[in-house]
């Protein structure tokens, strides 16, 4: 085979793959193609039905779930500040939770939740106990919270002192202090400051007011009250 011959078998193999080829897919119209505006558009479309569909996928799911949380849930009746009120609550619902989120006393504070801070403190039968750690179905005795201190418009001696002696700064930690100092007084554990400083320690005041809560406590124990 000369070279002609060599030329012509080359130019027939070449015409050959090409026209036995895929073609090409062809581009739409312009008056079909996608344009940004058109995109946007699209996008903007799809995230409003998203939330309409999650409302509807839910709808169709709570029931369900409504009927799993009333079969856990059980019946709890608290004392609380001298009040009886029944609830129906998750057991492993801690006193701290069933006071602020289902009877809405949010005096007593939510700090660490791992009872290392007091701004939870409550008395139980007159004890104090830290609410975040106890849990609100085992609580037989009367709970008194810082909004059952004040008795027809009148502070509780201690909360009085504490105004008196500034034994506060920011009030975060305040109303689990002064339901510790109560229960402190009650417990003859005031007898003077260092004793005060020692059974006091289990709150802590990231402010530093310690000297002026020891003084608040020194002043009102002579004029403090039972309390139940």
């Amino acid at each position: 085979m000369d070279s002609n011959d060599l030329s012509t078998a080359s130019h027939d193999s070449v015409t050959h793959r090409t026209a036995t080829a895929p073609a090409a897919p062809a581009l739409p119209p312009a008056s079909q193609a996608v344009s940004r505006r058109t995109f946007l558009l699209s996008a903007g479309a799809a995230g409003v039905a998203a939330p309409a569909f999650a409302a509807a996928v839910s709808d169709a799911v709570s029931p369900m779930s409504s009927h799993r949380k009333a079969a856990t849930a059980v019946a709890v009746t608290l004392n609380v500040n001298g009040q009886t009120r029944n609830l129906w609550l998750d057991p492993r619902t801690t006193l701290l939770d069933a006071l602020r989120d289902h009877l809405q006393l949010t005096g007593s504070k939510k700090g660490c939740d791992h009872g290392q801070c007091g701004a939870c403190t409550v008395l139980v039968g007159g004890v104090r106990v830290l609410s975040c750690l106890t849990l609100a179905v085992a609580v037989r005795e009367p709970v008194s919270t810082i909004e059952g201190l004040a008795q027809a418009g009148t502070l509780h001696p201690m909360q009085q002192a504490f105004m008196d002696h500034d034994a506060f700064q920011c009030g975060y930690c305040t109303p689990g202090q002064i339901m510790s100092a109560v229960a402190c007084v009650k417990e003859g554990n005031a007898t003077d400051e260092r004793q005060i400083r020692e059974y006091m320690s289990g709150n802590l005041c990231r402010c530093a007011a310690y000297p002026h809560i020891v003084a608040a406590i020194l002043a009102a124990k002579s004029n403090m009250p039972s309390i139940s």
